[in-house]
């Protein structure tokens, strides 16, 4: 199948990937909200059953699940998003049991840029502007202010790594998204993505937590994180990269720690320290750096000094 021919829009790929990360940040609010006892493991995994049902549903509406929907999608592409999916979710709630909410979240998000940006400049040849590294670096110790709690600062060696490595499948995640998404539309990749994700997390998480027992509350906020936080969250981030590059599109969902301390505030009463305000600037700074960066670059790309700039999609 020929590749999809589309002008890359930035200010749209940046639009999209604000409201998916201002989607995702809601998830940490809703799931406290449910109160619970559902193992996180659980949460997690339900969370990735219920997108994937969202998918097949939104793909069945929208003409999806036609055969030449599918016609041009890499199953290993697709399955190695999948797992990375999978990996992140497991991996990431894993690790924030060891290391804490605050440094875990600010380890994961904060190496996902990283991992994101050496990524792109080793496999497709286009490393990242100086401009986008000083902006995503700036965002970087904004989320760490931002995450960090006035807790215990006690560090888990493996609880480090699991974080890491979850930093790490999101950003493979992301540079595999838009490998597929040149070629074959968001709800298919989306839908192949989450259903191999949910298929390896449902066992792990039996194994891990033995069967669970959920109450109404903990599936309304499954339901909730899987269909609209990762739903419709993903389908704006596939359609996002599109028109912006894998590394800025981890940036940018640096968004969410900010959305989500806002609401943490705002919506479960919990204080808002000056480290903590701090931060938010830092990260805002950061990512309007890197958004300001990415929206110069096909101009750049124009004069021929294309420098990691966005892909362009191929064909």
């Amino acid at each position: 199948m020929p590749a999809m021919q589309v002008t890359p829009r930035p200010i749209v790929g940046v639009a999209c990937v604000v409201g998916a990360a201002a989607l995702w940040g809601t998830t940490g609010t809703s799931q406290a909200l449910a109160g619970g006892t559902l193992p996180a493991a659980w949460f997690g995994a339900l969370r990735l059953a219920f997108a994937a049902l969202f998918f097949v549903a939104f793909a069945a509406a929208a003409g999806g699940l036609a055969r030449r929907a599918w016609q041009g999608l890499s199953p290993g592409a697709a399955l190695g998003a999948g797992a990375c999916m999978a990996v992140y979710n497991l991996a990431f709630f894993a690790g924030v049991k060891l290391t804490g909410v605050g440094i875990g979240t600010a380890i994961a998000l904060g190496s996902g840029p990283i991992w994101a940006g050496l990524l792109q400049a080793v496999f497709q040849r286009q490393p990242p502007t100086a401009a986008w590294w000083t902006g995503t670096a700036t965002a970087i110790a904004g989320g760490m202010l931002l995450s960090a709690g006035a807790g215990e600062l006690e560090v888990s060696v493996s609880g480090v790594a699991l974080c890491l490595a979850a930093g790490l499948s999101y950003a493979i995640y992301t540079l595999l998204n838009k490998r597929m998404v040149g070629r074959v539309p968001a709800s298919s990749i989306t839908l192949a993505a989450f259903a191999v994700a949910a298929l390896i997390a449902l066992p792990a998480a039996a194994l891990q937590a033995g069967m669970p027992a959920p109450g109404p509350r903990d599936l309304v906020a499954a339901a909730y994180t899987g269909m609209v936080t990762a739903g419709v969250g993903y389908l704006l981030f596939s359609h996002a990269l599109r028109h912006i590059s894998p590394a800025t599109g981890v940036t940018l969902a640096l968004t969410e720690p900010v959305v989500a301390f806002v609401l943490a505030v705002a919506v479960l009463g919990e204080p808002a320290g000056l480290a903590a305000v701090a931060g938010l600037g830092l990260v805002v700074a950061g990512v309007l750096g890197v958004v300001r960066a990415e929206l110069a670059l096909p101009r750049r790309a124009s004069e021929g000094g294309h420098r990691g700039g966005a892909l362009r999609p191929q064909g």
